[in-house]
């Protein structure tokens, strides 16, 4: 196992941290989650009260709240007060998704502390970046405690989002997996939307691009409610899209977006079919299983649904969002079930439909219409890569 440092270790136990801490101005925020933790699993709010006390006056929670208790998709939450540190925690995934300013008075720093999973769709990024929008031109300066990306920082998939399918679930022009860390986007926001925000990156120390999240011998804390796995942070860039279906991604199972599915559907003919389609796009290290789930909520909730559990046999090679784009076309394709897109408000978009948010425009949507070759999808796929990687140059913190 490698050992690493967070930022938060760096800030809160470190031998630089004396120095780091001195280094944070006056009245202090904090923007983080149940997943924030070191590596003694300790709470960064807790941590951070400890340290700076009664400087802290104040927190933001994302999407999912600050406790990541609350499922997806416009389930909002509230502000409130904390219950054991009575400090005002307000929600950043309700009435406002960007800090107001009277949110923002009497702050000097914002401290953000957020575990991303490397897809764009996750909007701790998108949260991340409105919050230093709204920091832009004040006297605040917003410090990242970088964290790992659990699915690493070599591997980048997907169409780059189009400027007009700018959204909650996109809001920079990155691929679907982008292989950045969370400090690393706040680096490319800062360039793109607000160069005028104090941000400091505080990176972690000896963490690689080749790290996986299994590579790190630290125990998996859901960074949402559906991700109960260092695996299902690594399936979602692709089982994330069927979001944009009736086709269910497991939620309502305790292996949500792992699994993939409805009812209908013969799981054992489904499965060969789909690894038939993957070897023959040459998709290497993902078995399809053949598998029958009742969902408990959401989707076909207790119903009898058929389709195949996704298990990564090779998690640094394999493809998960060509891989999920394949799938979608067999979803699309077969006959046991009526496929549909998802045409219901999503994440705040009440028009379109949310496979196209949800992807960065239409051409995958198309592309599964037309039942379109393997050769299209790489185009597609790889259309505006060169643009991402003259923006990534400059702004990636660590090495191979």
């Amino acid at each position: 196992m490698s050992a690493i440092t967070l930022g938060l270790e760096k800030l809160i136990s470190s031998s630089q941290s004396q120095k780091l801490q001195d280094s944070l101005k006056g009245n202090i925020a904090y923007l983080g989650h149940s997943a924030a933790v070191d590596s003694n699993l300790n709470l960064g709010l807790e941590l951070m009260i400890q340290t700076f006390g009664k400087r802290l006056t104040k927190a933001f929670g994302p999407q999912h709240g600050f406790v990541t208790d609350v499922q997806d998709n416009m389930i909002e939450t509230d502000h409130v007060i904390h219950p054991h540190y009575k400090i005002p925690i307000y929600s950043l995934y309700g009435e406002h998704r960007k800090p107001t300013a009277e949110m923002l008075e009497n702050l000097n720093t914002i401290v953000v502390d957020l575990q991303d999973v490397g897809t764009r769709v996750y909007t701790y990024i998108t949260t991340l970046s409105l919050l230093m929008e709204a920091c832009e031109n004040r006297d605040i300066e917003v410090v990242v405690l970088d964290r790992p990306n659990p699915v690493g920082g070599e591997i980048w998939e997907g169409p780059i989002l189009e400027e007009e399918w700018k959204s909650f679930v996109g809001h920079h022009p990155i691929p679907q997996r982008h292989a950045l860390t969370i400090g690393e986007v706040a680096k490319l926001q800062q360039r793109l939307h607000c160069p005028n925000t104090a941000l400091r990156v505080i990176a972690m120390d000896d963490w690689k691009r080749s790290f996986h999240w299994n590579d790190l011998g630290r125990a998996w804390i859901n960074p949402s409610p559906n991700l109960p796995t260092y695996e299902s942070s690594l399936t979602f860039a692709g089982t994330v899209l069927y979001e944009g279906t009736n086709i269910s991604e497991g939620r309502g199972t305790t292996r949500s977006l792992e699994v993939l599915g409805a009812p209908g559907i013969d799981p054992i003919n489904f499965a060969k079919t789909a690894q038939a389609q993957l070897e023959k796009a040459q998709i290497t290290g993902l078995k399809l299983r053949p598998l029958q789930f009742f969902p408990m909520f959401q989707k076909h909730k207790s119903l009898a649904c058929g389709g195949i559990h996704l298990h990564p046999t090779e998690p640094k090679k394999v493809r998960t969002w060509r891989a999920g784009a394949l799938l979608l076309r067999e979803f699309y394709q077969q006959n046991d079930f009526a496929f549909q897109w998802n045409d219901s408000p999503y994440e705040y978009q009440y028009e379109n439909l949310a496979i196209d948010y949800i992807n960065g425009g239409t051409s995958l949507r198309k592309w599964v219409e037309k039942n379109g070759s393997l050769e299209d999808l790489l185009e597609l796929e790889k259309k505006n890569w060169p643009d991402y990687l003259n923006l990534r140059e400059d702004i990636l913190i660590y090495s191979h």
